[in-house]
C-alpha cells in the first residue's frame, strides 16, 4: 500500500447545533457501500496517482460534469439509541443539469412492518421534490423543499446526499492521504481518506450548489467531514462515503446538558456513465403546498 500525507490550509470552526427540520427525520446511521458496474474505455486517461491528490479531489466535481449522466446507488446510515437505520436509493443523475431522479427506500418501521411506498425523489439545483411522502400528503402530489433553507443543505435530510454536493465538498478537502489502488466492481480505483471543510467546499463550489453548501457550514455542528473517496483512471469519482455529524435536538430547556452528537455516514455509488438521464420537474399544480405531518 502507498501511503502519502498532503496538507493544505484551513480548519474546523466552531460547533454549530443543528436541528434537522426536515421533511424526512433520519434519527440513526453508517452506510455500507453497494456494487455498480461500469468500466472505463480507456480514452483520455489520466495518471491520477502522479498528480496531487488536493487536484485530483478539486476537480473531481468538474470532471463528473463533462462526463454527463451516471447510474447512482446511495445508502444512509445513523445510529441512535443503540439502534441503527439505513435508508437507500437508485436512479440516474446529470451532473451537467445538476438533476436527477432516484427512488428512496426508507428502514421497516420499529414493529417491524414493511408497507412503506419507496419515496421518489426529484434533484435540482437549489430543490428536492418528493412524492410519495405519506403523511398527509395526497398520492398524486409533490412535496418541493428549498435546499438552500434547509440547515443542513439537504446533505441528510432527504436521507440522499445530492450526487453533485457529494463531489464539490470533496472542492473542500484540506487534509488527505493517499491509500493507494483497489478494485470496485472490476475497476482500479485510486482511493484518498481525508477531512473536507464545509466553509471552503461551498466558496469553491459551482454556482448551482453554492447555496445549499453554505446552508449546511452554517447548520452542522462539525465543519469537517471526513471522507474516503475512490476514483477511477480517468479522474471520474466512483464512490465516495461521508461522515456528517449534527447536534440531535436542542439545548432549550435542558440546562446544563449538551445535546447529543449524532452521525450520518452517506455512501454515493456511481457507474454507467453516459446513461440518458431524463427529469421532468412537477408543474405548480402538482406540488402540494398543505401541512405536512411527521411520521
Amino acid at each position: 500500500m502507498v501511503v502519502q500525507q498532503y496538507r493544505d490550509g484551513g480548519g474546523a470552526r466552531a460547533a454549530r447545533a443543528l436541528a434537522v427540520a426536515g421533511v424526512i427525520a433520519v434519527t440513526a446511521g453508517c452506510v455500507g457501500g453497494g456494487g455498480g458496474g461500469g468500466g472505463s474505455d480507456g480514452s483520455g486517461q489520466r495518471a491520477v496517482a502522479a498528480e496531487r491528490p488536493l487536484d485530483v479531489l478539486g476537480r473531481a466535481a468538474g470532471v463528473l460534469a463533462e462526463a454527463g449522466g451516471a447510474e447512482a446507488r446511495t445508502s444512509m446510515e445513523t445510529a441512535a439509541g443503540g439502534t441503527r437505520v439505513t435508508i437507500r436509493g437508485e436512479g440516474t443523475y446529470d451532473f451537467r443539469t445538476q438533476m436527477g431522479r432516484l427512488k428512496v427506500v426508507l428502514p421497516t418501521d420499529a414493529a417491524g412492518a414493511d408497507d412503506r411506498r419507496p419515496i421518489t425523489e426529484l434533484l435540482a439545483p437549489g430543490a428536492l421534490y418528493m412524492k410519495n411522502r405519506g403523511a398527509g400528503v395526497p398520492d398524486d402530489k409533490w412535496v418541493r423543499i428549498d435546499t438552500t433553507a434547509l440547515e443542513d443543505g439537504n446533505l441528510v435530510t432527504g436521507g440522499v446526499t445530492d450526487p453533485m454536493a457529494a463531489a464539490e465538498l470533496l472542492r473542500g478537502a484540506a487534509d488527505v492521504t493517499y491509500e493507494g489502488t483497489s478494485e470496485l466492481a472490476g475497476v482500479t480505483v485510486h482511493h484518498y481518506r481525508g477531512v473536507a471543510d464545509l466553509n471552503r467546499a461551498a466558496r469553491a463550489a459551482s454556482p448551482q450548489s453554492r447555496g445549499a453548501l453554505s446552508a449546511a457550514a452554517k447548520g452542522f455542528s462539525k465543519d469537517a467531514v471526513p471522507f474516503d473517496a475512490y476514483l477511477d483512471e480517468e479522474g471520474r469519482l466512483r464512490k465516495v462515503r461521508h461522515r456528517f455529524s449534527f447536534a440531535s435536538g436542542s439545548r432549550e430547556g435542558r440546562e446544563g446538558q449538551e445535546a447529543a452528537e449524532v452521525t450520518v455516514i452517506s455512501t454515493l455509488l456511481l457507474y454507467g456513465f453516459g446513461a440518458p438521464v431524463t427529469v421532468k420537474l412537477p408543474d405548480e399544480d402538482d406540488i402540494y403546498t398543505g401541512e405536512i405531518r411527521q411520521g
